[in-house]
């Protein structure tokens, strides 16, 4: 299995699909740089708008790498055709999890920070389905492991999932639960979800559910965030609460 990556789009391959990931966008530390935090867009954006929202942030000790997922076909819409991380139909329990798109993704990811100085602190963060590729990456990091088995190479300092949910969340603590190494991770990473009380996309018991279902495979250190009259969109004070949450958890 090869990964490669450039400032403009690289490639993802596995066994049967060849996934081409768009253009990256960085946003580089205005102050020393101590972090480095991936943002994953949603459905049918781009790394670009993100970029210019965390460009924004109070938080000049981190470096912000904005990628863009592949444009592929997504059942949800009916096949058609848009950027997406990995193909998802409608959001139940018994709809299947598209685990190569998902691997495919986080390995994608994982490359983008792979390259980061070892003394640099790696998160991964993200907004709808690209808080779902977050919190899949985090339970790849716990185990140890892609789905498909190939070993998950860097160390996971903080995880944000914004309006999201958790793919594979069925078997996730069935994973975990049989390694003390993947127990003793999962309880050591910082993840913080947070969710509208009205969002109409991804409603918002799907963030109670992931919250749930993190919490029983052994993940400890988790918040879990609930704004009021809030839709599918984040607010000025929620990212506040983001931004104060990476500076504790980081140390920044």
């Amino acid at each position: 299995m090869s990964y490669s990556n450039s400032s403009m789009g690289s490639g993802s391959r596995t066994g049967r699909r060849t996934f081409e990931f768009g253009r990256t966008y960085v946003v580089k530390p205005k102050g020393k740089h101590q972090a480095t935090i991936v943002w994953l867009h949603g459905l049918g954006d781009n790394g670009s708008s993100w970029s210019q929202l965390l460009e924004s942030l109070p938080l000049p000790n981190i470096k912000w790498i904005c990628p863009t997922a592949p444009t592929r076909p997504v059942a949800i819409l009916g096949g058609f055709p848009c950027t997406a991380w990995f193909d998802v139909g409608e959001l139940s329990e018994d709809c299947p999890d598209d685990f190569e798109g998902l691997d495919a993704s986080a390995a994608h990811i994982a490359n983008l920070l792979s390259t980061e100085p070892a003394d640099i602190k790696l998160g991964i963060g993200g907004f709808s389905m690209g808080a779902a590729t977050a919190l899949y990456s985090a339970t790849c990091f716990a185990q140890g492991k892609y789905g498909n088995g190939y070993p998950y190479p860097v160390n996971l300092r903080a995880i944000v999932g914004l309006s999201g949910w958790l793919p594979g969340a069925r078997s996730v603590r069935n994973k975990i639960e049989g390694s003390h190494e993947a127990a003793r991770r999962a309880a050591s990473l910082p993840i913080l979800l947070s969710h509208g009380l009205c969002d109409e996309v991804v409603p918002h018991k799907h963030g109670e559910c992931s919250y749930q279902a993190l919490s029983l495979a052994g993940f400890r250190n988790l918040s879990f965030k609930t704004y009021e009259g809030i839709g599918h969109y984040t607010v000025p004070k929620e990212m506040d609460e983001v931004c104060n949450w990476l500076n504790t958890r980081l140390g920044l």
